[in-house]
């Protein structure tokens, strides 16, 4: 059975990812975030059943040195050293034209042929693969590669950044699959994506 390609991402009310270029520079991420510790455990427990993560440069040097420099670190609460292990040993994809080394079970896909690679790897996997970046997202989406969308959304409207896709050449219908709410505010919303192949 093939795998599933999952866009994952912290989003506002009228679905954007960041308001200003490079607000997310630290893995706090901006003030409009939310992310309280029931939040933060929900992220633990999707992360821990992923197959594999595949990820946008932007994304995996947000992650990398804190997650992997997280697991020892005792100033931080028990949940966040958690996250830090599952994301130092869940296996890895980095899409990616400029790296070329990357460590903490990551290999990294740069060619020009990134998107039938990954078509490739979505065939020989079994259950999910968390994608995390707006320009692989969309690729994937344009290639009918995106089969489902998790959106934790924030209680508040941005008004203008970063969109949750590049851009939509058509509308993307949607399946609602699950959703949930936690502490202040924020919802989780799982969509099947039509159309994926």
């Amino acid at each position: 059975m093939a795998g599933r390609f999952v866009y994952w991402m912290n989003v506002s009310l009228d679905l954007f990812i960041e308001r200003e270029v490079g607000e997310h520079g630290d893995i706090g991420g901006p003030s409009w975030i939310r992310l309280g510790e029931p939040l933060h455990r929900e992220f633990n427990a999707r992360a821990r059943a992923l197959a594999m993560m595949v990820q946008g440069r932007k994304v995996f040097e947000m992650m990398d040195p804190f997650w992997p420099n997280a697991r020892t670190d005792e100033s931080l609460p028990g949940f966040l050293r958690a996250y830090g292990e599952i994301w130092t040993d869940k296996p890895k994809v980095l899409v990616s034209r400029t790296r070329t080394t990357a460590e903490h079970n990551t290999r990294i896909i740069g060619d020009d042929n990134a998107i039938e690679q990954l078509a490739v790897l979505r065939q020989e996997t079994d259950g999910e693969i968390g994608i995390g970046g707006a320009n692989l997202a969309t690729q994937l989406m344009r290639a009918h590669l995106l089969d489902e969308l998790l959106l934790f959304t924030h209680p508040v409207v941005l008004g203008a950044g970063r969109p949750l896709f590049d851009a939509l050449d058509q509308p993307l219908e949607l399946d609602l699959l699950e959703q949930d709410s936690f502490d202040q505010g924020v919802t989780m919303h799982r969509y099947a994506v039509r159309g994926a192949r």
